[in-house]
């Protein structure tokens, strides 16, 4: 790196030092900013990546909990595409991907529990009639499900509200025992604010084909089967932070953890186009760069891409910055990680984990993952009757368990918020797990517990939410050697974060090689 000039007339030079040139500035360490920064490296740019926590990977974190060290965030990634598996490919962990276990997992709700249906899509069932959907709604849910076979399809319409297309075709009972556990526990969202063209792409026009929402299903399933969704990596999630940092660093990224960016001046040279300020544990300093990456969560992320005048009238721009307003408030979710040993579990009495229907009495948590029940490495890693067990908290609108105090993970550098709830006593998650498991945990049989918070999650899949982004993203193009990654733009899942951080990468580093040329 070299020496940028002094900042233009008119910016803010409380810098002792002159900018340190580089090409670009990545702010933000989590999985899109880590793919950001090695793909424009390895295309041949100086990259500097400003990560404001002391931990890198975002959503993707860990913890130790009983001396194990586990995912304290994404514990798997979606197979769409092969986005992800082609990464972790490239970073040399790819034999060391495995599937869950195909037991599959349960629903509870108020009066049962029983597996999730086979053939289905977001609990959707495919064949109402089954001897699996009976088990959840009776015969009576299943031969209201069964109407949607028989009911025409009056009109075609444009559809949106996945919860008010299962309430029409296939009745209450499919809609909240369920669609609204499923879609809660993988989109954090209810049904009714969930657009169906995000969560389910091509099922309307499948209904329209098939002439029923559960043909529409059946058609859907065969062209993604069952069991494909999700794969993960032995030893967790987190090592694919691990892998993407040393790649970053073997490419020459330079990476700053614990360093906040205070300031963002625009100039008008390209080849010294921002100038980004940072302060940090050796004080303040600044950055020249051509371009800058923003890849935080999403209210920093807004903050910030306004201070870089994305969209502003006044700089002649012809699309808006949607304002903080315009966004929905974001979800916080809480995971409480129990360790303990009980021979009562071996037999995985609840598959592969829970969901919890709304309302079911006595239990505060939303879905539970028996976690060495998924996966057969983390098994066979812990000594014999040692079982893991994840339980999430944290129904969008709604506060957390009324049993809760105050607490968080320390590693996770993240502070509370209040406004969100606070996070379940050891007691209440124990509670929880007996009566979703069907097995009495005593506390004696606990070996550890933790619980982390993840604050400043957009629900992706609600309705509106693509035009934000749209709007979002037009505003960003506008302004030279701008651009923004994150879940928050690119859709919930490793897979959808991936793949349009390696565009946007991509793009960006097509854009500084013209730049050069200009020079």
């Amino acid at each position: 790196m070299t020496e940028a000039p002094p900042p233009a007339a008119g910016t803010d030079a409380r810098p002792e030092h002159p900018p340190t040139a580089t090409d670009v500035v990545v702010v933000g360490g989590g999985v899109a900013g880590l793919v950001v920064a090695r793909r424009l490296a390895r295309l041949g740019n100086n990259v500097v990546l400003l990560e404001e926590r002391a931990e890198l990977g975002g959503f993707v974190g860990t913890h130790d909990v009983a001396g194990v060290e586990l995912d304290s965030g994404a514990e798997s990634f979606a197979t769409r595409k092969g986005t992800v598996a082609a990464l972790v490919g490239e970073l040399g962990l790819g034999d060391d991907i495995v599937v869950p276990d195909r037991k599959g997992a349960w629903v509870a709700w108020s009066g049962g529990a029983a597996p999730l249906p086979a053939a289905g899509v977001l609990g959707i069932p495919g064949v109402p009639l089954a001897d699996d959907v009976r088990r959840v709604i009776g015969w009576r849910g299943s031969l209201r499900a069964y109407l949607d076979r028989l009911m025409p399809l009056l009109r075609v319409r444009t559809e949106t509200d996945l919860g008010d297309i299962v309430r029409r075709r296939m009745g209450r009972l499919v809609l909240e025992r369920l669609v609204t556990p499923v879609v809660a526990g993988v989109h954090s969202a209810d049904p009714s604010v969930v657009d169906v063209h995000t969560v389910a792409p091509g099922l309307t026009q499948a209904m329209t084909v098939q002439g029923s929402l559960s043909g529409a299903v059946m058609a859907l399933r065969e062209q993604a089967p069952a069991g494909s969704q999700v794969q993960g990596i032995v030893g967790g999630m987190y090592r694919l932070i691990e892998a993407l940092e040393a790649d970053c660093r073997f490419f020459g990224v330079e990476i700053r953890r614990g360093a906040r960016v205070s300031g963002l001046d625009r100039r008008d040279d390209p080849a010294h186009r921002w100038c980004v300020r940072v302060e940090g544990e050796g004080g303040e300093q600044a950055f020249s760069a051509r371009a800058v990456v923003v890849a935080t969560g999403f209210r920093p992320g807004l903050g910030l891409l306004d201070e870089a005048g994305a969209g502003r009238a006044s700089l002649g721009a012809t699309a808006a910055l949607p304002g903080i307003g315009d966004w929905p408030a974001p979800a916080s979710v809480t995971l409480a990680t129990l360790v303990v040993d009980e021979p009562a579990l071996d037999v995985a009495p609840r598959g592969t984990g829970v969901l919890v229907a709304e309302g079911t009495p006595g239990v505060g948590a939303k879905a539970l993952t028996h976690s060495t029940a998924k996966w057969r490495w983390l098994a066979d890693a812990l000594p014999a009757h040692r079982h893991v067990l994840r339980l999430s908290y944290g129904r969008r609108g709604a506060p957390t368990d009324a049993r809760a105090v105050g607490a968080t993970d320390a590693r996770t550098g993240i502070a509370p918020d209040a406004s969100a709830g606070t996070a379940p006593e050891q007691s209440a998650v124990l509670s929880d797990a007996s009566t979703l498991l069907g097995v009495r945990l005593d506390p004696a049989v606990v070996r550890g517990f933790s619980v982390v918070r993840w604050d400043d999650s957009l629900a992706f899949a609600t309705v509106g939410h693509k035009a934000r982004v749209r709007q979002t993203l037009a505003a960003v193009k506008e302004v030279p050697g701008l651009d923004v990654v994150g879940a928050w733009v690119s859709g919930t899942g490793l897979a959808a974060t991936v793949q349009h951080a390696n565009e946007t990468a991509s793009a960006l580093a097509a854009e500084l090689r013209g730049d050069r040329r200009l020079d």
